[in-house]
């Protein structure tokens, strides 16, 4: 098959693409990568699988929870989990091809999930694209250190980790200050419920010491995206790599599908 071709759905790609680039004539060579593109990944998207568009930075040590999540949604029966940097790109020198490869993966996808550890980087950029339509809708977002503007929120236990993590990593407070403080906390905690051990705030601790990363300050643009899917139950906020795995529990499963659909 000559991938390079134009698919039966060449006008419905085209009009994916002006979406990414505008009214930009594209030379024939660029159709061509295009084509080669579309012909090569999409079908994956159009399988009988349910895929999973993941997003987030490819930096270590930030592209390892991007394989956490690869990996747990792997296990399960009829899914199809990827990231962005791992298929070989549109080849071309005039174009911002990124782009268009990521309009096409994300139309065609059924599910985008989107892992949010810090404020800069690539995928700044991909989070004001997903929290509009037409992508809004089927995006899941699992940002670390999350919490929205509210006293309530210390009634979980990852809010609670992460209002340990950020009293450690304060600046300002000798280490007997910053024990009162978890002491306190952990009062809080108990009179509203949650139960959280000393081994597990020192081990969420040990995480991010290991890492060399501080808790997450976002902006406030940021924040209000995120607390955007949370108030459509699309919000999954984690702390360490376990609250992580735990926190893809809450992806929508894969879903059968009748032949003549996708």
């Amino acid at each position: 098959m000559d991938t390079s071709a134009p698919p039966p759905d060449a006008t419905e790609i085209m009009a994916l693409v002006r979406d990414a680039l505008g009214d930009i004539e594209l030379e024939p060579a660029e159709k061509r990568e295009i084509w080669s593109f579309v012909q090569r990944e999409l079908p994956y998207l159009r399988s009988q699988r349910t895929s999973y568009f993941i997003l987030g930075s490819y930096r270590d040590p930030y592209l390892r929870r991007l394989r956490i999540v690869q990996h747990e949604l792997t296990k399960r029966v009829g899914a199809y989990p990827f990231v962005l940097g791992d298929l070989d790109e549109i080849s071309t020198d005039r174009l911002p091809m990124f782009d268009v490869m990521f309009t096409l993966l994300a139309a065609y996808t059924d599910y985008i999930v989107g892992v949010y550890e810090k404020e800069s980087g690539g995928e700044a950029p991909e989070l004001g694209e997903i929290d509009d339509a037409p992508y809004f809708a089927k995006t899941h977002v699992l940002p670390r250190d999350y919490t929205w503007f509210a006293e309530s929120n210390i009634a979980s236990r990852t809010n609670l980790l992460d209002a340990a993590l950020r009293i450690h990593f304060r600046d300002d407070l000798e280490d007997h200050e910053k024990q009162d403080e978890l002491d306190a906390l952990l009062t809080r905690a108990q009179e509203v419920g949650v139960s959280v051990t000393d081994q597990e705030i020192e081990d969420a601790i040990q995480e991010r010491e290991d890492d060399g990363t501080e808790p997450t300050t976002y902006s406030w643009v940021h924040t209000n995206k995120f607390r955007l899917f949370e108030l459509h139950d699309r919000c999954y906020p984690w702390t360490t790599e376990n609250d992580l795995r735990t926190a893809v529990e809450n992806l929508p499963s894969p879903t059968p599908r009748p032949t003549w659909e996708k």
